[in-house]
């Protein structure tokens, strides 16, 4: 089968023929249509889970994954030859993903059948992405009329979070260059700020002297989180998904949140594809390439949504 692989970390993505993965007693083999594109799937390929989690080489990138139960072991009970399934398609090792014709998953892992009237290309969207928007919106236990503070509203986790804080009763302010606001009003966002335009917590402060309930931010360093702190009311949330909250200074102040990693599995996933399902949820894809390009759109800058990969 054709697949991208790296062959140690650090090296340049490159499409390889690789053996066609066999399930195991408990695991199901899935025909892959399309793989979803994540800041994560350069980071594995650098080596980011090297010593955390056994892995592969030559190893086969992409955690997210969309297509078609081919084959199931003995031992499956949770789904059939023929079901449209989604999930994450990393999981006791690394180096088995989604960039590839065919993968194999444990079934008990992060994998769920497809909604009737979600296309398998949307699906390939959402594990990642919706999964930690999901998260965030429930840990911050988002009430009615709160104001929510996203800070990277654009990218893969941004679109999901607009939607998810906005269907919460928050009134969402995002992030977004000035030719992109509509898209965030349209996603359900009630304001936008343009960072280009000077400092986003100046900005806010000027439009919101009470300060905000939540900061949900996704790309900012630690000095420019800390500034961004400054916008949230004391004993409100702020989060950071890169790793840039110094919890110290907001433990001191009184604010949940700090640093945050996404933990939701096959429940959460589930739930998102409902609410995609039932028309809530809409899932901006803003490209599609071959998988013979992932090495070309792998960690490209500037995401308006999420990019799929074609298999």
């Amino acid at each position: 089968m054709r697949a991208i692989v790296v062959r140690q970390f650090g090296a340049t993505p490159e499409a390889a023929d690789m053996p066609v993965p066999e399930p195991g007693p408990r695991e199901v083999r899935v025909s892959l249509e399309a793989a979803g594109v994540n800041p994560f799937d350069r980071k594995l390929a650098d080596g980011i889970l090297d010593g955390r989690l056994p892995h592969d080489f030559p190893l086969v990138l992409g955690v997210d994954g969309a297509g078609t139960v081919l084959e199931t072991g003995a031992e499956v009970t949770r789904f059939a030859v023929g079901d449209r399934v989604v999930g994450k398609f990393l999981a006791d090792r690394a180096g088995h993903g989604a960039f590839a014709e065919y993968a194999v998953l444990p079934e008990d892992a992060t994998l769920v059948r497809i909604p009737e009237r979600v296309p398998t290309m949307a699906a390939a969207a959402v594990p990642t992405a919706g999964i930690t928007a999901q998260d965030l919106v429930d840990a911050a236990k988002i009430e009615p009329d709160q104001t929510v503070l996203i800070v990277g509203a654009t990218g893969g986790v941004g679109v999901f979070l607009v939607q998810l804080a906005t269907l919460a009763g928050a009134h969402v302010i995002a992030t977004a260059r000035g030719d992109a606001a509509d898209q965030m009003q349209r996603l359900g966002a009630a304001e936008t700020v343009d960072y280009t335009r000077g400092s986003v917590a100046e900005q806010v402060a000027a439009r919101h002297p009470d300060r905000v309930d939540v900061l949900f931010d996704l790309v900012s360093p630690p000095e420019e989180l800390s500034e961004l702190t400054a916008v949230v009311r004391d004993g409100g949330s702020a989060y950071s998904t890169v790793f840039a909250a110094d919890a110290d200074a907001l433990r001191d102040r009184g604010i949940d949140g700090g640093n945050f990693e996404s933990h939701g599995a096959a429940p959460e996933l589930a739930r998102l594809l409902r609410r995609v399902s039932d028309g809530d949820v809409v899932i901006p894809i803003e490209r599609t390439a071959p998988l013979a390009e992932a090495a070309s759109v792998l960690g490209a800058p500037g995401a308006r949504g999420k990019t799929i990969l074609t298999i």
